[in-house]
């Protein structure tokens, strides 16, 4: 198969994914649609290998995953989120409800590996399902490699439901308090800071010499020091070196070496995206009907008894922290999808419930910053270092 075809049948894949999903509002997941296109395609006509005959081999790849790691540790600053810091507690809390459950019931169920396997894509994104099932394939678990992708395309089948409902019941008590005057909108504070105060560093060099190189530069010296660490500690303990391009990014913004969302601005985020969403279903190439007929229980029991820790200790934190145990549960089901699902789901909801604009703000102030940093704290971040920390327990 030439190369240019290739690419033009799997990105023609990640769009029918993308048209699907922004058609029924994400309801149906675009990762869904894609994967169940690819798994088609390998038990069709794909070669094995159409992944690297379109160009992104394994090694572009995980090039791309150092710079998109390290650019979502840009995202994080403290004091951004200071001001969420309940919506954090309670976001890790159904983090730590998943892993209690599924340690605690999962293991006397399932062996040791299809849990340790589970936890990281379950309370992440992409990013966490990679590195778990590059973890799983070294080590010849095949079947688990698959299943790690598996989980992370149909968690947000349980998410975007489950959220729907607890967001309706959130926004219509908001609304009955504002209506009868117990409740007014909550005004955002500025706290998006200029290129110039972000770059202490280099505030002296002309904002001309800034190009896309430099920036590339910039996020590739912080891959290669964390390559360099993970390398160097590796005979005291094992540290993922993508857990630290997240650590290192959030590093090098705070001293100035590094900008907010550094790769898009280099304008290297959407190849980034695509390059990486490729080596995913790459993945997909092992999978066989009977194996997935095999994972499909450990897929929904996983699932289940995740949805079911993180409700229990939401509800417990969401009590002590006084936050009701709808936007409490809502927070903590970000784990199962993040951005820009958690958003969407959000403003549909809001939509729903009322058609007044000034309502319509009051509850958006309300809803979609708890939700948004939940997304953030749970997917961008932990789960990346729950995953840097899960492969060693591997077996």
């Amino acid at each position: 198969m030439p190369q240019m075809a290739a690419l033009v049948i799997l990105v023609f894949i990640l769009y029918i994914g993308d048209f699907v999903s922004t058609r029924t509002k994400a309801w149906i997941p675009s990762v869904f649609v894609s994967a169940v296109l690819f798994l088609i395609g390998y038990w069709t006509f794909f070669p094995q290998d159409i992944v690297s005959i379109s160009g992104v081999p394994p090694v572009v790849a995980t090039m791309v995953i150092y710079l998109l790691i390290t650019n979502m540790g840009t995202l994080l600053s403290v004091k951004e989120l200071m001001k969420q810091w309940k919506t954090i507690v309670i976001a890790l809390s159904g983090i730590l409800g998943i892993i209690a459950v599924l340690f605690g019931i999962g293991t006397f169920i399932w062996d040791w590996n299809t849990v340790v396997v589970a936890i990281p894509p379950l309370v992440g994104g992409i990013v966490s399902a990679v590195i778990m099932s590059e973890g799983a394939k070294e080590l010849g678990l095949i079947s688990l490699s698959v299943f790690a992708i598996v989980i992370y395309v149909m968690q947000g089948f349980a998410g975007y439901p489950l959220t729907s409902i607890v967001l309706k019941k959130e926004g219509r008590r908001l609304l009955k308090e504002y209506r009868s005057g117990k409740l007014e909108k909550l005004e955002a504070e500025q706290t998006e800071s200029s290129e110039e105060d972000e770059l202490k560093l280099f505030k002296k060099m002309p904002k001309e010499y800034n190009t896309d190189y430099f920036k590339f530069l910039r996020l590739a010296i912080v891959g290669l020091l964390a390559y360099l660490v993970s390398t160097a500690l590796a005979p005291i303990f094992a540290i993922s070196p993508f857990v630290l391009c997240l650590v290192f990014g959030v590093i090098g913004r705070s001293v100035g070496f590094l900008e907010r969302q550094i790769l898009f601005k280099a304008n290297g985020f959407g190849i980034g995206i695509m390059f990486l969403m490729l080596f995913v279903f790459d993945s997909l190439k092992n999978a066989t009907p009977s194996m997935l007929v095999e994972i499909i229980y450990p897929l929904v029991g996983c699932i289940v008894l995740g949805v079911i820790g993180m409700y229990i200790f939401s509800f417990i934190i969401g009590k002590v922290l006084k936050v009701s145990k709808e936007m409490a549960f809502a927070v903590s089901l970000t784990a199962l999808y993040g951005f820009p699902a958690d958003y969407i789901i959000t403003n549909e909801v809001i939509k729903s419930l009322t058609k007044d604009k000034k309502e319509q703000d009051v509850l958006t102030s309300h809803m979609l910053p708890p939700m948004l940093v939940g997304g953030f704290i749970t997917v961008t971040m932990v789960s990346v270092v729950l995953a840097g920390i899960f492969v060693g327990f591997l077996k």
